[in-house]
């Protein structure tokens, strides 16, 4: 589960389709009686057959205007002159409109690849001039020239806006034009000043560096013996590489003290009593145990990291915070991330992850979990991974065959087209999705970018160590892969570039476990085991239910973040810690036996990635669906028609993908199959 995209790329991106900047937060000089008057005249020219789009436009249009803008007379004069009643013509508008924006914001897109290159990826040490050019924004100032040169208004007074309601009651009936009529009317909701958008920038490049950076030297991890578990030059990335670390560990003879090692490190990191001198530093050997430090052998004092952890999250709160006065409706970034960027209610997200985690079968999976480990459940055993058979493969044996197939990124990249011919993929299609892909050497654990125009390849990054690409690198490489294929199906096949994408970064999330499911396959190696179906279901519900508290801890510390908008890094820490405590005790603690344990507080998607973990959990969700529609289906087949379909609303996706919404019963009854199977 990595991250699927550059995030602050995208983020910029968006804002820049919702609007760009004004100088302050002031509100529009139009009254309502200019309004009535100029609704009225345009009525009387054209008819009655356009009242919604007049009224509606001129409202907005009214909202958005500034005294910067132009005076009334202009306002009305611009009102009357651009607003256009021909089809026609406002298709010949949309057609350029689509063309133009691909390739501005393709470009744009493209430099933030470029100059963050030196940031994602493994090309050495990071110079203070690769971290000016990572924390610059190129699209910042495209806003304020959209509006200033009046296309932005040309779009807002002839393209609707719809509501989420609107959308989900009106969309069943939309074809993709139609459905790209109503997005391209989304883009513009608010004026943010390109100095935010710029310093949210910074603010988020820094993050991700602080993040990227990481990395725990697990080779000078010593227990109380001063005996070291882990191979010398074993480097972990917090949090991704050691929670990969802990899963790999399973069914190995010494595993458990490697995990209970690597445990307290998590607890260390949360805690932030992690001295500073061991993050990214080989220098020093570590007991996480005891907190100990010690150079060459002898103990010395060191300095914890304290708050800066959670500095990030306070700085990404703050950023948001600093955009909140420039949206008239979606004033807090909880409201934008769920109502708007996702589309599914807050209250809908939260419910639904509640009901999972509630879920007695889970009591029952856990159950089976400790008869398996012949042990009590340990709190790190969310991360067990012991249903996954691997054919009755090691990982030190995976290790050696991925890393002889895969010795650097450009073998990756030689075979993307032949794991598409063994998924299914016609020849000519896997050519020229494999083309459209680029395979890097990532500098933190990987991710996907997407491509913001169809003459552009999106990225797939892993970790590839000096000698080759381990078995941890090519099942992440695998998951990204996934989201590259949706991301080059869904740009190049959607109906236009308006509705190019998915709903929301779930639905990639789910075509990417798709991928990482099938990784064995994608090696030759098949799983023969008649109860490998069922182990795969109790794999994905209790790999979700993991998931599920770590996304309601993110979602309550931005809940309390807003309610508490003063806060110091000091307190946030403390907060989030409760939070965590308190997920843990209400849907965790009676399955693994133990209270207040804050674990679940460890992920890093939530220092650095406001509010991007429930995308895993609800991509599971929508992945276990898909893969049940498509059981006794063509698996290239389904995959090319699904994520054609575009980004419209999730609720018409789901109804166009599969026939049915995202809920836990589908799930929730493979289980009860699986447990009945297994018990048998």
């Amino acid at each position: 589960m990595k991250r699927i995209i550059y995030l602050l790329t995208v983020m910029l991106l968006i804002a820049a389709c919702q609007g760009p900047a004004s100088l302050d937060t002031e509100t529009s000089p139009i009254g309502q009686a200019t309004i009535d008057k100029v609704i009225d005249q345009l009525k009387e020219k054209h008819g009655n057959d356009f009242a919604f789009r007049i009224e509606r436009g001129v409202n907005r249009t009214a909202e958005l205007w500034r005294t910067t803008d132009g005076t009334t007379a202009e306002f009305e004069s611009f009102c009357l002159d651009y607003f256009i009643a021909d089809q026609d013509e406002l298709d010949m508008v949309f057609d350029r409109l689509a063309y133009n924006f691909e390739h501005l914001y393709g470009y744009l897109s493209r430099i933030s690849v470029e100059l963050n290159r030196q940031i994602h990826e493994d090309r050495g040490p990071i110079h203070p001039i690769d971290q000016i050019f990572g924390a610059y924004s190129p699209a910042a100032h495209v806003q304020d020239d959209l509006f200033s040169n009046r296309i932005a208004f040309i779009i807002v007074l002839n393209f609707p806006h719809y509501s989420l309601d609107e959308k989900n009651e009106l969309g069943g009936d939309w074809d993709g034009r139609q459905w790209g009529f109503a997005r391209l009317g989304d883009y513009f909701s608010a004026r943010i000043p390109a100095r935010i958008l710029q310093e949210n920038n910074q603010i988020y490049s820094r993050g991700r560096l602080y993040i990227s950076e990481y990395n725990i030297y697990a080779g000078r991890l010593v227990n109380d013996q001063m005996e070291t578990l882990f191979p010398e030059n074993m480097r972990l990335l917090a949090h991704w590489n050691i929670r990969d670390e802990i899963k790999s560990n399973y069914g190995e003879p010494d595993g458990l003290p490697k995990q209970e090692m690597l445990y307290q490190v998590m607890l260390r990191i949360i805690n932030q009593d992690i001295p500073k001198e061991v993050i990214n530093n080989s220098d020093y050997q570590w007991n996480p145990h005891t907190n100990e430090l010690f150079l060459e052998g002898q103990q010395v004092d060191f300095e914890p990291e304290d708050t800066r952890r959670y500095e990030i999250l306070l700085d990404n709160f703050r950023a948001m915070q600093n955009v909140d006065p420039y949206y008239a409706n979606l004033d807090t970034y909880i409201k934008r991330r769920f109502e708007s960027s996702m589309e599914i209610p807050y209250e809908e997200v939260s419910g639904l992850f509640r009901e999972y985690a509630s879920s007695p079968l889970l009591r029952q999976v856990g159950n089976l979990i400790s008869q398996r480990l012949g042990r009590e459940l340990r709190p790190f055993d969310l991360w067990y991974n012991g249903f996954v058979g691997r054919a009755g493969i090691s990982e030190a044996q995976l290790d050696r065959i991925t890393k002889s197939r895969y010795p650097n990124a450009d073998a990756m990249n030689d075979d993307l087209a032949r794991q598409l011919l063994d998924l299914g993929f016609e020849h000519d299609m896997a050519e020229f999705l494999a083309s459209k892909i680029e395979v890097d050497a990532a500098r933190g654990s990987g991710h996907a970018m997407r491509a913001s125009m169809r003459s552009k390849p999106s990225h797939l990054r892993t970790r590839i160590g000096a000698d080759g690409m381990d078995y941890k690198g090519y099942n992440i490489a695998v998951h990204e892969f996934g989201h590259n294929v949706e991301q080059t199906i869904s740009n190049h096949f959607a109906d236009n570039y308006f509705v190019n994408g998915i709903p929301n970064t779930a639905f990639t999330e789910a075509l990417a476990f798709m991928f990482q499911k099938r990784d064995l396959e994608l090696l030759g190696i098949e799983q023969t085991d008649p109860m490998m179906e069922h182990l795969d279901v109790l794999d994905v519900f209790w790999d979700n239910y993991e998931m599920m508290g770590v996304s309601l801890i993110d979602m309550e510390v931005w809940k309390w973040l807003y309610d508490n908008p003063n806060a110091t890094a000091e307190q946030l820490k403390e907060a989030v810690v409760r939070i965590a405590k308190e997920i843990w005790n209400q849907y965790y603690a009676d399955v693994f036996g133990e209270d207040d344990n804050p674990l679940l507080a460890i992920y890093s998607h939530m220092i650095q990635s406001p509010l991007y973990l429930m995308n895993y959990p609800y991509g599971r969700l929508i992945m276990f669906q898909l893969e049940d529609y498509i059981a006794d289906k063509d698996f290239a087949e389904e995959v090319l028609r699904i994520f054609s379909i575009g980004n419209i609303t999730p609720s018409q996706w789901m109804e166009r993908a599969v026939g049915e919404q995202i809920s836990n019963e589908p799930i929730f009854a493979a289980v009860e199959k699986a447990l009945q199977y297994v018990a048998q």
